[in-house]
């Protein structure tokens, strides 16, 4: 992922009307990435997704009621366990990418597996802490606040959703196959161990957010100027 993101800050800053630029040009093969199809297709639902999520991030600090307690949410235990599932589905990813690298075939059925099962544990947590604060009287339509959270957490899974349509759809390839031939999949796996990474950025960004928008954090700073 780094090197794709040097490549394509090289790539903007060349400069396609300079000579010396023109003579590399003419030489260039046409493919300005070595990135598959399936890499591809993250990209683009990286940059869609990232302007939608964007903008849930502006609404939520614009429109926080100045009542609010910033900090139920965060109160919530199945907030926090949840963020550490996500987490250890990143971390059986990056396995499953340094298992490719060994051909360890076994241990990539295994941890894809694990892989699976812990989403579907995020998902069902994430069901459960909805139903926990909207026992408590915090709904959709009680402010933005709530209803920033609740339209964040629903898109994010839903992006979790589509993510194990495809999962699944490897999954079941790769567990039919022997050594010699999980490097067909290869490409696959990268593109949803990264796809499983953005959404792990994203979920972290909102829950920075979050924690630091408040008004203990907003005060605490405010005295730090005066």
């Amino acid at each position: 992922m780094s090197v794709l993101i040097k490549k394509l800050f090289g790539v903007l800053a060349q400069k396609p009307w300079d000579p010396d630029q023109a003579v590399t040009d003419n030489l260039h093969q046409g493919k300005t990435f070595n990135i598959s199809n399936q890499m591809s297709v993250v990209i683009i639902i990286f940059g869609v997704s990232t302007v939608i999520f964007s903008l849930i991030f502006m609404g939520y600090l614009y429109s926080i009621p100045p009542e609010q307690d910033t900090n139920l949410i965060l109160k919530t235990n199945f907030l926090w366990i949840n963020t550490l599932v996500l987490i250890f589905v990143t971390f059986f990813f990056n396995k499953i990418g340094s298992d490719l690298n060994k051909n360890l075939i076994q241990k990539i059925k295994k941890n894809l597996i694990i892989v699976g099962g812990l989403s579907y544990v995020f998902l069902f947590l994430q069901v459960v802490l909805w139903f926990q604060l909207m026992n408590n009287g915090h709904f959709v339509s009680t402010n933005t606040y709530f209803s920033s959270f609740y339209f964040f957490t629903a898109l994010h899974g839903i992006h979790l959703l589509g993510g194990l349509f495809f999962w699944g759809k490897v999954s079941s390839r790769v567990l039919k196959l022997n050594e010699n031939e999980i490097v067909n999949e290869k490409k696959n796996i990268d593109a949803l161990s990264v796809y499983w990474l953005f959404l792990l950025i994203v979920w972290l960004a909102f829950f920075l957010i979050m924690y630091i928008y408040n008004d203990a954090v907003i005060a605490w700073c405010i005295s730090l100027i005066s």
